[in-house]
């Protein structure tokens, strides 16, 4: 399960409102292999699709890519307003490091213990 917090809840609706989203649409939160830690976060705004899991909140849809249930489960979803940061930011236990932009990380694995990489200092991001 995913974990969603108010805000994130609330930015969503009024993003969907803008963007005119079809009805049942929300924010779909996958992983894919790219970024500089190995694995990046994907969000964009969709309908589900078969096998996904949605998060209903606040009259509001998540939605959880199905083949990325694995690397998300156990994460918090939070929207962020920052001077140099604004936007949907995912909070991930699963994480053994993440890249200093955040949007991608290293899954974690039993037993081994990640070595620190310069190259994932941020430096690198795009």
């Amino acid at each position: 399960m995913i974990d969603i917090t108010p805000k994130a809840a609330e930015e969503l609706t009024a993003l969907l409102l803008t963007k005119d989203a079809p009805a049942g649409s929300g924010l779909r939160l996958g992983v894919e292999r790219g970024g500089c830690a190995g694995l990046a976060y994907t969000m964009r705004i969709a309908e589900p699709e078969e096998g996904d899991q949605i998060i209903d909140m606040n009259g509001t849809r998540f939605i959880v890519a199905h083949d990325s249930f694995d690397f998300l489960t156990g994460c918090t979803v939070d929207f962020t307003d920052a001077l140099s940061d604004r936007g949907f930011k995912i909070f991930n236990p699963n994480a053994a490091r993440s890249c200093g932009c955040g949007t991608s990380f290293e899954p974690s694995e039993e037993g081994k213990k990640p070595e620190y990489d310069p190259a994932l200092d941020g430096t690198a991001c795009k």
